[in-house]
């Protein structure tokens, strides 16, 4: 492979911002875009030869050669593409992250059945370089339009992200499509190059709070204490207490006092068998439950199904709410909104 910017790159990443950042008075400073939540993924194309690597650097040709099959089928054939890896739900209404994790696996067989069943797509949203050009220190604006003309007619199976600079509108991404699975907006400055590695975009991702009753706890497979704290919530269905995630970004210190903690609220001798997992069918993930007692507040940003897409954040514990307080219908279930209108631009 021999491109003007060649693999591995570290992708300009983003700083966490608290709102949409608003336009300056004298003119637009901010490109505005959906925040996709899928793998972040550098395509590269040299003629036959294609390569997508993670944000790590990490090869993930081999886990998406249905993607791989696109590239050399719709985008230019010498070019480098920042984007993101998705997959949507078999109806196509919005975007599922348990189907997409589940595409990484060791198995060739799994993958290439995942790959009928559960096909990926890629949404591109900036543009490295193209044939014998480095376009990486062009401005925001140069390279967002240059993406938008060398990937022109693209599709079905690429696509080029909506944008806008219009703040309002922005805004209203934020809202409306966090209903096809998005995760909020990404601003980037008009004026600025590709800065590899640097923290050049500001994102404004959804925040929401629960409060969970804790159900049980995992042990750490290395340090004393526990890896992570497992969380439920009580609905009005057959199985009283729902599972919703599990809360794990705790210090070593902190791991051996929620260990203390929780021990002796065990429910019984033996761990309970978890679900296996889908990597490493030798993994022990058993849990102990624990008496359904300590009620806790967590951060989340949107649920997949009837649990937290992402790992919630632990904030403090509540001893002035009952676990029977801690109900399903609490959280914020955002409005359906169609995956189709996202990537065809139709709310621009």
């Amino acid at each position: 492979m021999d491109l003007p910017v060649n693999p591995p790159v570290s992708p300009m990443l983003a700083r966490a911002g608290t709102a949409v950042p608003a336009q300056p008075d004298d003119g637009p400073a901010w490109l505005y875009e959906p925040k996709w939540d899928g793998f972040r993924c550098l395509v590269f194309r040299d003629g036959e030869e294609v390569v997508l690597g993670s944000r790590t650097g990490r090869d993930l040709t081999r886990y998406f050669p249905e993607v791989e099959a696109a590239v050399r089928a719709e985008l230019p054939g010498r070019c480098v593409v920042d984007g993101e890896v998705f997959v949507p739900r078999p109806d196509g209404g919005r975007l599922d992250w348990d189907l997409l994790s589940q595409r990484v696996h060791p198995a060739a067989s799994r993958v290439e059945k995942l790959a009928r069943e559960t096909p990926a797509q890629f949404v591109a949203f900036d543009l490295l370089a193209l044939g014998t050009e480095d376009l990486t220190g062009l401005s925001t604006a140069e390279r967002r339009a240059r993406l938008v003309a060398a990937l022109a007619g693209c599709g079905p199976v690429t696509h080029v992200t909506t944008a806008t600079r219009d703040a309002a509108v922005a805004a209203r991404w934020f809202t409306t499509f966090e209903g096809a699975g998005l995760d909020g907006v990404v601003a980037k400055p008009l004026a600025a190059p590709y800065e590899q590695g640097q923290r050049v975009m500001t994102k404004v991702k959804h925040r929401r709070t629960a409060d969970c009753v804790v159900v049980g706890y995992r042990l750490h497979k290395n340090l004393p204490g526990i890896g992570s704290m497992l969380l439920g919530l009580h609905t009005d269905g057959e199985e009283g207490v729902a599972f919703v995630g599990g809360a794990t970004a705790f210090t070593a210190k902190r791991r051996a006092e929620l260990l203390e903690l929780l021990a002796p609220l065990r429910t019984g001798d033996e761990p309970a068998p978890g679900e296996k997992n889908r990597w490493n069918a030798r993994r022990d993930d058993s849990w102990v439950p624990v008496r359904q007692e300590l009620v806790c507040e967590v951060e989340y940003d949107q649920l997949e199904d009837r649990r937290f897409r992402h790992n919630p954040r632990f904030l403090r514990w509540r001893p002035d709410k009952t676990p029977r307080e801690c109900r399903l219908d609490q959280l914020d279930v955002p409005v359906g909104y169609d995956l189709a209108d996202v990537l065809s631009g139709a709310s621009r």
